[in-house]
């Protein structure tokens, strides 16, 4: 089944423009391989595709021989890396190459962290990056008798990787998403010598897992799992840029009373999260349903951001007297509040949403419910 991916249309055009270095971040599993091969299908120029898990492919851009390497490339006006990361100082071979050849080039990665280290210093003004995380919910191809609200269930339990969108049976999808936190996630945070004791971070990814849509200490975070706060700030921040989970700060301008220095982490798959704790259940027979609503109208916000190719700033708002909104966004000088509300019984602005847009007199306020997600 083919997909069509937002960002496809933004890297094409810069594939038809002046020569840059195109780089794609995302998460394992999101599609970034099957959106190079959707982009070679639309390109008159012609190409040569590298693996970076293949050893030759490491050796010939590892070693930043210009020779070496305008052999290899020879007249060809783009080259293809995938898995990027791998390389050895890759980000010094591409610049080399893209200076001497003026070409264009593409480099993927499935570790943000992996692959910012070794590209950006580099190759400052001369790449653009794009993200791409798992579907967003306009992205799925939905039959004429299929509706958003109709499949929000499947959505929240199972979430929005390509694989579970062609997969049929429940039990299918459980089994692919068990199988991509074993053959995937446990063998990532494996690799990063910094880590220590591996599963500590499995049992904090468990620990956030539980408390999406609740602000979280990080203190508390760190007796339970007897650990350093040291320690958890930088397993927290390697789960970032790993894709596992994204960090949302409070928001705070004028009044003494909101709390602006704790964090709320969301999930980036809602599938990822249900298959650590084990649970695959109908909504009716959970009681994190909201909140499941809520991680996944963050994310939808975000990829939407990400996939046009827009900047803004995204909080919580929270008052010390429990008034609370759940996602504030600010871009272009506005700022939008939004309440998230799975069985909305009305759309009729809440305490908080008052207080907030009478402190905030350029904001606006909004409540989505499922019936809202398709203009969300």
């Amino acid at each position: 089944m083919l997909i069509n991916r937002t960002i496809f249309n933004r890297i094409q055009n810069q594939l038809r423009g002046e020569p840059k270095i195109i780089i794609i971040y995302g998460p394992r599993q999101s599609g970034k391989t099957t959106l190079i091969e959707q982009l070679l299908t639309k390109t008159n120029k012609p190409y040569l595709l590298f693996n970076g898990d293949d050893i030759r492919t490491q050796e010939l851009f590892g070693t930043a021989d210009l020779d070496r390497l305008k052999k290899t490339i020879g007249g060809t006006k783009l080259i293809i890396i995938d898995e990027a990361q791998r390389i050895s100082n890759i980000g010094l071979t591409l610049k080399l190459i893209f200076d001497s050849m003026k070409i264009h080039i593409i480099a993927s990665g499935s570790s943000s962290f992996d692959l910012a280290n070794k590209i950006n210093e580099p190759l400052t003004g001369r790449s653009i990056t794009f993200t791409l995380y798992p579907l967003s919910i306009l992205e799925i191809p939905l039959n004429p008798l299929e509706t958003i609200p109709g499949k929000l269930e499947e959505f929240l339990c199972f979430g929005l990787y390509p694989k579970t969108a062609v997969l049929t049976s429940q039990a299918e999808k459980e089994s692919y998403l068990n199988e991509l936190i074993n053959n995937y996630l446990y063998k990532d945070i494996l690799t990063f010598e910094t880590v220590r004791k591996p599963k500590k971070i499995v049992d904090l990814l468990s620990l956030l897992a539980l408390q999406i849509g609740n602000e979280v200490s990080i203190q508390e975070l760190a007796q339970n799992l007897s650990l350093s706060k040291i320690v958890v700030e930088k397993y927290l921040d390697l789960l970032e840029k790993m894709f596992i989970i994204i960090n949302i700060r409070g928001f705070s301008r004028n009044l003494r009373k909101e709390i602006s220095k704790t964090s709320k982490y969301y999930f980036v798959d809602m599938g990822l999260r249900n298959a650590l704790i084990r649970n695959f259940n109908q909504l009716s027979l959970r009681a994190d349903a909201g909140a499941m609503f809520e991680n996944l109208c963050v994310m939808e916000k975000l990829k939407d951001l990400s996939g046009k190719g827009q900047f803004a700033n995204l909080y919580f708002w929270r008052t010390y007297d429990q008034k609370e909104i759940d996602l504030i966004e600010e871009r272009e000088g506005k700022i939008t509040a939004f309440e998230f509300k799975l069985s909305p019984k009305n759309y009729k602005i809440t305490s908080a949403g008052r207080e907030f847009t009478s402190v905030y007199q350029n904001s606006s306020y909004r409540i989505i419910g499922p019936k809202d997600l398709k203009n969300f």
